[in-house]
């Protein structure tokens, strides 16, 4: 049966030492072979120095266009553009942006819990951290598990917030099931299970969205098929003309 074990750390204000805090924060429970570890990407990014003071910002002339669209600071807006891939519209005070390959009102940038007038960004190269945590926790430990940076994100016409996987390393992150049948022994054509980001839902529940302190959460028995092959940053995401939000929303 699946275990949920959520891991509390002490608040950190300035960049440190990611996978020492980790396995110091682990330590109390034994890290096992096919054990998901989920790091929440804004604890990652913390650990990065990865905190902006926007006020120090200069927007340019196409931050002013974007804040006056949108009715955002025009700082923030220019932050956005620096941080998004693609720009694909928006609402009053939110731009939808895709970034890292996911899509993500204002390029992800968050402003919860850090002083005023400052954002955490993305992670610099997430794939690389999950990389590097997995093969350090083989190397040190002997043992392989799997890695997720979570964050959290709004579903098209549903309220509140699940989890999507930023980044992974050390299990497959997607279920290919095309071909095999349902109950009626009807070929499934087109069902693929995002076996991250379920995970990263079920972690990012038990992390919690305000002051829980629990940026880390291990999932144990999970039955994931683990990899040691390094997981490229386009593998969870497909293309506008393949999804049929990005589709419907464009006729």
């Amino acid at each position: 049966m699946t275990r949920i074990i959520p891991i509390k750390t002490s608040r950190k204000r300035s960049s440190f030492e990611l996978y020492e805090d980790i396995i110091e924060s682990v330590k109390p429970h034994v890290l096992e072979t096919g054990d998901i570890i989920v790091i929440s990407s804004k604890y990652v990014a913390n650990s990065q120095g990865r905190l902006l003071d926007i006020t120090k910002t200069r927007p340019s002339s196409e931050a002013s266009e974007l804040s006056k669209k949108y009715q955002i600071d025009s700082k923030f807006a220019e932050v956005i553009l620096r941080e998004s891939d693609k720009r694909l519209g928006g609402v009053t005070g939110f731009v939808l942006t895709s970034a890292d390959h996911i899509l993500a009102p204002n390029a992800g940038i968050d402003k919860s819990n850090v002083e005023k007038g400052t954002a955490i960004l993305y992670p610099d190269l997430p794939y690389t951290i999950t990389e590097n945590i997995r093969k350090k926790i083989l190397l040190n430990l002997g043992v392989h598990v799997g890695v997720i940076l979570v964050d959290s994100r709004l579903m098209p016409a549903r309220a509140g917030t699940i989890g999507v996987a930023i980044a992974t390393s050390g299990f497959e992150p997607i279920q290919d099931v095309r071909g095999q049948k349902d109950l009626d022994g009807n070929p499934l054509r087109v069902t693929m299970k995002a076996t991250a980001d379920n995970l990263a839902t079920i972690a990012n529940h038990t992390m919690g969205e305000g002051s829980e302190s629990t940026p880390i959460v291990i999932i144990k028995e999970s039955g994931v098929k683990l990899t040691s092959r390094k997981i490229k940053p386009d593998e969870m995401s497909i293309s506008s003309d393949l999804c049929v939000y990005m589709r419907g929303f464009a006729n």
